[in-house]
């Protein structure tokens, strides 16, 4: 019979579901994942449970699995070097998928169809990590170097297009005085050191970028004042355009300041799900990536947390 045309927002396959998986609820980690229509508005519905309890996490995904490095374990936060898998259409929880050579967490993840990438964070108290590590994202096992990026920092945020992996902001160790505005990138199908690629307008860190294939967004996130420790989180919403260099220009805001919140994407929309202002949220807010301006309220995750992370079946790595 005849092929029906792919649609933009049906990238190889892909339902336009997003997955949020762990998280935070202060101080404890948890294990929860929750899902929603990426096209829809609404409430999240639970998806099963990540393979241990998990906060300070990353992740990315192909059109049919989604990874997540479980950052922070359980036990005073402990460092996790795991890498778990699920599979979007099965509503059934994580299973263990391998490990990365180095233990961190706070760090970004990205992809493209086929290559997952993960990139450092914490290793230890006071110090941060600067290295690059990838899978492949249909198989299980243990990940390998990718190169470097410029300067070790945690809580940076990422995107991505189907040929290259952004990310930038974050913090400088040990006590988030320095929080850094310059982004990067990668050409994910090689491997190799990162490359300068502009500026954030605002320095920032514990936040989480989306995309779609054109254009990424950098979501919200956290910035210490010159007072010692005095954090404060953002509303702000910045994008790129990922196949250009340039600085992120404004976009819009969300409707809460939030730091430690979880991002994904479909062609269309992006979402900012759950994070910490004043407290913690289980909001859910969405922008329409083509356009600018403030967010709306999509609905509300199962559970108010934050240091989650998030990812769906048709992000801009997607293609």
């Amino acid at each position: 019979g005849m092929q029906l045309p792919v649609g933009p927002t049906e990238y190889r396959g892909g339902r336009g579901r997003s997955v949020r998986a762990g998280g935070r609820i202060s101080p404890a980690q948890r294990r929860e994942m929750d899902y929603v229509e990426i096209a829809t508005t609404g409430n999240a519905t639970s998806f099963g449970e990540l393979s241990i309890q998990s906060g300070y996490n990353s992740g990315t995904s192909s059109a049919t699995r989604g990874l997540v490095q479980l950052g922070g374990a359980p036990a005073s936060n402990a460092y996790s070097a795991v890498l778990d898998y699920y599979t979007f259409s099965s509503k059934g929880g994580a299973n263990d998928f391998g490990s990365l050579t180095t233990a961190w967490f706070n760090g970004i993840g990205f992809s493209s169809s086929t290559r997952g990438a993960f990139a450092g964070g914490r290793t230890s108290p006071g110090v941060n990590n600067n290295s690059i590590e990838y899978v492949t994202i249909a198989t299980t096992g243990n990940a390998s170097d990718f190169g470097d990026y410029t300067k070790a920092r945690g809580g940076m945020a990422a995107c991505a297009s189907s040929t290259r992996g952004v990310f930038g902001g974050g913090y400088t160790d040990p006590a988030y005085e320095t929080q850094w505005t310059d982004i990067q990138y990668v050409t994910i199908a090689s491997k190799g050191d990162a490359k300068d690629f502009g500026e954030l307008f605002t320095g920032r860190y514990r936040f989480y970028g989306c995309s779609n294939t054109t254009r990424g967004l950098f979501m919200g996130g956290a910035y210490t004042s010159s007072a010692p420790n005095t954090i404060s989180s953002s509303n702000t919403i910045e994008y790129v355009t990922i196949a250009s260099l340039g600085n992120a220009t404004d976009f819009g805001d969300l409707t809460r300041l939030t730091a430690g919140n979880a991002a994904s994407a479909s062609a269309t929309r992006g979402l900012c799900m759950g994070g910490y202002g004043p407290s913690t949220v289980n909001t859910i807010d969405y922008v329409t990536i083509a356009s600018t301006g403030n967010a709306t309220d999509f609905g509300d995750m199962t559970q108010a947390i934050f240091d989650c992370c998030a990812s769906s079946d048709v992000h801009g790595g997607l293609g």
